[in-house]
């Protein structure tokens, strides 16, 4: 049995989810990298981990597969032992405006984002129950707490995951276990490089910290509600938005 705290990261091979691996095999953990097609993305920053002395493996697991990630946390259990954290970052965008999204479009985003939340929810609690401790972190988004135009169906993922998290706080605080969300705004990463220019300084504008933020700056949070430190911390929002939804 590993002697560390396990954490699992869903969607961890880059952007947000690679700084929070690794933010967190630095507070210690030993990191189970989940991911589903990324596989040299997510080999990178398990080597990453390793380069720094920490301990991590890797698990590719489609978080919308309800029986998938049954077996993810089964072999999880049987191969370390235990799980301390679990942090729910996996997430898609499927953008269009409202009129003109396809079914398959709105369900997708909402099956990856909010189901694939609760599909490992559900899995982790399980033992986290048995251990009477446990931390869990999902990602919301800004989008979930205002809307936002041409994001109809992240934004109700989004929105899903704030009320699934206040839910599930409530059912499993008196097993010790702590269910919070962080709302990250604009961040750096392979999503948002892909926005014009015109739409950056739009979107800055908006923003009163007058800038994006960094993949580190969400890792940050997360990593503090995964902590000792955040124990009396629960069914809480987070946002690290640069001020967006104040």
């Amino acid at each position: 049995m590993i002697e560390k705290r396990v954490a699992l990261v869903t969607g961890a091979s880059r952007g947000i989810g690679r700084a929070i691996a690794l933010r967190l095999a630095e507070d210690g953990c030993f990191v189970i990298i989940n991911y589903r097609g990324a596989k040299e993305k997510a080999e990178e920053v398990k080597a990453e981990i390793e380069n720094r002395g920490g301990e991590v493996m890797l698990y590719p697991c489609d978080v919308a597969d309800f029986e998938a990630c049954g077996a993810m946390f089964q072999d999880v259990i049987q191969t370390i032992g235990r799980i301390d954290v679990l942090v729910n970052n996996a997430g898609i965008v499927k953008d269009g405006l409202l009129m003109a999204m396809k079914e398959e479009d709105f369900s997708k985003v909402v099956d990856v984002n909010l189901k694939g939340t609760f599909h490992c929810i559900r899995h982790a609690a399980r033992q986290m129950i048995r251990q009477r401790s446990g931390r869990i972190v999902n990602m919301a988004s800004v989008v979930g707490i205002q809307g936002n135009a041409g994001q109809a169906n992240y934004a109700a993922s989004k929105a899903g995951i704030i009320g699934l998290t206040k839910a599930a706080a409530r059912e499993l605080a008196g097993r010790g276990i702590t269910v919070n969300a962080v709302a990250p705004g604009f961040i750096e990463t392979d999503m948002t490089a892909a926005l014009s220019e015109k739409v950056r300084a739009g979107a800055i504008e908006h923003i009163p910290l007058g800038s994006f933020g960094q993949p580190e700056d969400v890792a940050e949070a997360v990593a503090f509600l995964a902590s000792e430190k955040a124990g009396y911390i629960t069914g809480q929002v987070l946002s690290v938005d640069g001020g967006m939804a104040m």
